[in-house]
């Protein structure tokens, strides 16, 4: 064999596993759904890496840090961690944000799933008008709602006003306002909606027949919707509470306006270090432990959650 057929042979060798390489490549993608998926959402991940998961690191990071006056101390410590677990108003504040959540996001499924289940079962046409009317009032701003329950509330509000003017009260009541109720009344009618979507597709897919099977087996009304209906709307149903929970454990402009001294939660006190306490690794740190603690909790009830709609099915 003479030198130019040797070198062709090597030249053909050389090249043929970078040939390989990017036909194996090119029949992955094309074999696979999943891979092109991911392909066109690149750029949204990556704004999604950059707006979120970067200044998730830097607080992570930050938390470890101390503060000294207006200079941080960047030397890594455990001081912001030990400093929470020593002071027992930090896991007061946070248990406290837990029930006024589990009670928030309680009220708002209940308050919901009838919304849900009359438009799913009882309106024949025109269903998305009927959807898009339950929802108009949370298309105006946020802190406008807030300050509508406050005027509804309050000791001259709507609900006294209207109670002394029939005569049922002498003075106006003082409970309404500045505690814990006020805070779940006005998170729940601020998440409501979020909340109805959710239970209104799940149980848009629910199979009419097995609900007629239900019938003709001598299910009434009520033992049907609690044999059938209930259950198979149950996804619709996780899905709205971990949808309100984790959000409204990290509220903190409803608890300032409405909620008073024994309505505050977690997230006032995280927004002080952050603003007049001026100790953002202390907060980095408070912050850190607040979404370790729902993230553990939702975790948990989507466990059990799937553990019962499998044993249902």
């Amino acid at each position: 064999m003479d030198d130019s057929a040797v070198k062709q042979e090597l030249k053909e060798e050389t090249a043929r596993p970078h040939k390989s390489w990017r036909s194996r490549l090119r029949a992955f993608y094309n074999r696979s759904d999943a891979f092109k998926g991911y392909t066109l959402l690149s750029p949204t991940l990556l704004v999604m890496l950059f707006s979120m998961c970067v200044p998730f690191g830097l607080m992570v990071v930050m938390s470890f840090w101390t503060q000294s006056g207006y200079d941080f101390d960047t030397s890594l410590s455990l001081v912001n961690y030990e400093k929470i677990a020593s002071m027992p108003v930090y896991s007061e504040l946070l248990i406290r944000s837990l029930w006024i959540s589990a009670a928030c996001t309680l009220a708002t499924v209940l308050v919901a799933y009838p919304m849900a289940y009359y438009v799913a079962f009882h309106v024949h046409r025109r269903k998305m008008v009927w959807i898009i009317l339950m929802t108009l009032p949370f298309w105006t701003s946020y802190l406008l709602r807030i300050f509508s329950w406050k005027v509804i509330l309050g000791f001259n509000g709507v609900i006294n006003s209207g109670l002394m003017s029939m005569g049922i009260i002498d003075k106006p009541l003082e409970f309404l306002l500045y505690n814990p109720t006020a805070v779940v009344i006005t998170l729940t009618h601020a998440w409501v909606a979020f909340a109805i979507l959710p239970i209104y597709i799940s149980l848009e897919k629910i199979d009419r027949s097995l609900l007629e099977a239900a019938t003709d087996l001598g299910d009434g009304p009520v033992a049907r919707f609690f044999r059938v209906t209930l259950p198979l709307s149950l996804p619709g149903v996780i899905a709205a509470t971990v949808l309100i929970f984790v959000p409204t454990v990290g509220d903190y402009v409803t608890p300032a306006l409405v909620g008073g001294p024994n309505g505050l939660m977690i997230a006032n006190l995280i927004q002080a270090h952050f603003g007049i306490i001026n100790n953002w690794p202390g907060g980095s740190a408070l912050a850190i432990i607040m979404m370790l603690v729902v993230g553990v909790i939702a975790l948990i009830y989507i466990w059990l959650t799937r553990f019962v709609v499998k044993n249902i099915e």
